[in-house]
């Protein structure tokens, strides 16, 4: 970023043009010197026109594609921002960001796209209708069923993001709303617009994205929340007050808006009786706990603010930590000795150290004096820079604002616990959070922190000496499980996988025949018509498959002989297989019947064609039922029906077959889903 006297303009993307800023823009300085940077913001943006070109062009283009074109767009452009990071991590040191810091927000938010991607290509059809469970009989016959789908919603995605993270913030937002098929409008917090804008360059540069896709606001929304719909979604990360008032926006509520936050919260991390100075436990405590009060300096919505340990080991917990935390580096983080760098800015650190007086109003801070502590660098003096500090409340019960106040920033409070009741009673102090960690051996202890604890949180995070070296941290939201907390932390819920994308997409209960539900969603029900080719379905390639097409095979008869030379052959001599009589006092059986596992097989040389040809290989069963007995003498017939098929690569497709075996009756004996590779 330059640091002449002329500012870098910072624009916004609206209707697909580049507005540099006007009235209404702010100076930005750097957090590192505390001088101007760069100015940003816009009040004359034309919100409408932004709205409808979303509208009217982003979201046709994406919703024409499938769920899986989505998901290699996404990977695509993740690809692009990572052959590209360095220009991103050039400019986000001005944010008082370390180069480990890069690692979570910029190379943590293409990690992130990666994963969205390729769940979607694993977990989502390759179609534009997504199934949400099982398909539900709804009548006696199944000629009237129930289904329950989600489609993409037919607006815009506003995404409000927070400073702290201007990379990750952005595209983990993104990755799943252009999953879903929506476009989005992103309005990062103006302090680090400048990283964002230029990611945003980077992604419309690699020409991947439909125009209309996404927009940037470098500045104020203006008065965008108030012409939004019930198929819009606003998503919120900051502050608690500033999600009330957004969300408190008569319109949005009149319009039955989506509204999703991710606000402030009193993290907590609890030390378990058990670690005990000398154990990995105990080591694993201290270090992650001092790990999450300076990475991003304690920047993080998921940083831990309440250190909750035993009462017997309050001392040595605080003697650990603070000879720990005196240990930081602190200063310009373009320095490779730096390990932690500055707030985002000095209003930042005002705020900060606001908060930090409120809570030793409760607490004795015994570690970092914001007055006295040394800074490496030149030219950082104006700098918004802060030691981690520490505090200790005596007495948390009595206590309101450690339980209460959140410093955003390198400050946490020890306090002491009595038992397992009082450590869950003190984390629930807390009125809702993103994430509560307890570092333990002990599962019973683990347990009941679970069960009393997981309702005021969104993610409980255990580890110990035997996941240690594999866990990802306390302040670690991964894209595969939810990010979100109740009461305090905003009531809302980002990631989680396909979840994730399930926020910009309205579910649906469908309810028809099965030939009009296999008609809307791609997948065959059963009972929809069945499709007859004369030559065997494997012998077809994976292009040529319809769904529905249909094999019958069968009858054979099971005999006695079948079912001892397999129970001989296989070891299974079960006594319902080979006793008649036990078998006949069983409340299941009518008396000896066939091993499960033996009509599989006897299914499988029904219906499979034993050349070579576009079938690669078997790789499982799903939902298995054995529905009825088989007896010696019984004949078996195989159903075999495409149900479902996914593109895997560009050389093969797995491939769903329901499954169902009947008997001399037409009862059904056995039902499965059988998934095969298939080639192209």
């Amino acid at each position: 970023m330059p640091k002449d006297s002329a500012l870098t303009e910072v624009h916004s993307f609206a209707a697909g043009q580049w507005i540099a800023p006007g009235a209404g823009a702010r100076t930005i300085a750097s957090a590192i010197t505390g001088m101007p940077i760069c100015t940003a913001g816009n009040d004359a943006l034309d919100t409408d026109a932004m709205l409808d070109w979303a509208r009217a062009s982003g979201g046709p283009a994406l919703r024409t594609m499938t769920f899986h074109d989505r998901a290699r767009m996404v990977k695509a452009l993740a690809l692009f921002l990572r052959e590209h990071r360095q220009i991103l991590y050039d400019l986000s040191f001005d944010t008082g960001a370390t180069q480990k810091d890069h690692l979570i927000d910029i190379d943590g938010g293409i990690g992130t796209m990666l994963v969205f991607a390729s769940k979607a290509r694993r977990e989502m059809p390759d179609g534009h209708v997504y199934i949400d469970g099982a398909t539900e009989q709804l009548s006696r016959s199944g000629q009237f069923m129930g289904q329950h789908i989600a489609v993409p919603l037919r607006g815009v995605a506003v995404q409000i993001n927070a400073f702290n993270f201007p990379v990750w913030g952005m595209l983990e937002k993104l990755a799943p709303a252009l999953l879903a098929g929506v476009p989005s409008i992103v309005k990062p917090a103006t302090a680090t617009c400048y990283v964002t804008e230029a990611c945003v360059r980077l992604i419309l540069q690699s020409g991947l994205l439909p125009d209309g896709a996404l927009q940037l606001v470098t500045g104020g929304l203006g008065n965008m929340l108030d012409h939004l719909d019930c198929q819009d979604v606003v998503s919120f990360t900051g502050s608690a007050d500033t999600a009330l008032k957004l969300r408190a926006n008569p319109h949005l509520m009149a319009q039955s808006t989506r509204f999703m936050a991710e606000q402030d919260s009193l993290n907590a991390s609890v030390m378990g009786h058990d670690a005990i100075p000398g154990t990995p436990e105990f080591d694993l405590f201290v270090k992650e706990v001092s790990r999450e009060m300076t990475v991003k300096a304690g920047q993080k919505c998921t940083a831990v603010r309440r250190i909750l340990v035993p009462r017997a080991l309050e001392d040595a917990v605080i003697s650990a930590l603070s000879e720990r935390l005196q240990k930081t580096t602190i200063g310009d983080p373009r320095l490779d000795d730096v390990r932690m760098g500055a707030l985002v800015s000095a209003a930042q650190k005002r705020d900060v150290l606001e908060k930090a007086a409120c809570i030793a109003s409760e607490a004795e801070r015994v570690t970092g004096d914001p007055e006295a502590f040394t800074i490496i660098g030149e030219t950082v003096q104006n700098g918004a820079f802060l030691p981690p500090m520490l505090f200790h409340c005596s007495d948390p019960d009595a206590a309101r604002h450690v339980h209460d106040t959140e410093a955003f920033g390198p400050v946490a409070t020890v306090m002491g616990y009595t038992d397992t009741d009082h450590a869950i009673r003190l984390l629930n102090r807390g009125r809702g959070s993103l994430v509560a960690s307890v570092i333990t051996g002990d599962t019973e202890v683990a347990r009941d922190i679970a069960l009393g604890a997981a309702a005021f949180h969104g993610r409980l995070y255990f580890n110990n000496r035997t996941s240690m070296a594999e866990s990802t941290g306390h302040g670690a939201p991964l894209p595969h499980m939810i990010h979100g907390g109740p009461g305090r932390a905003g009531g809302g819920e980002e990631l989680g996988g396909v979840r994730g994308v399930l926020h910009y997409m309205q579910r649906t209960a469908l309810q028809g025949s099965p030939d009009i539900l296999t008609g809307i969603t791609g997948r065959w029900t059963p009972g929809a018509q069945e499709i007859t080719k004369e030559a065997h379905p494997f012998t077809r390639p994976f292009g040529d498959l319809a769904i529905g097409e249909t094999l019958n095979a069968g009858p054979r008869t099971v005999t006695v002989e079948d079912i001892e030379t397999f129970a001989h052959f296989t070891g299974d001599t079960f006594y319902a297989h080979m006793d008649e009589e036990a078998a006949a006092a069983n409340p299941f059986f009518p008396g000896r019947v066939a091993h499960g596992y033996l009509l599989l097989s006897f299914a499988a040389g029904m219906f499979v064609q034993p050349d070579p040809g576009p079938v690669l290989a078997n790789t499982g069963l799903d939902n298995l039922r054995f529905k009825a007995p088989v007896v010696p003498g019984d004949a078996i017939s195989v159903r075999l029906t495409v149900r479902a098929k996914t593109p895997r690569n560009t050389e093969y497709g797995e491939v769903r077959w329901h499954v169902t075996l009947t008997n001399q009756e037409a009862a059904i004996v056995a039902e499965y889903e059988l998934l095969t590779m298939n080639a192209f």
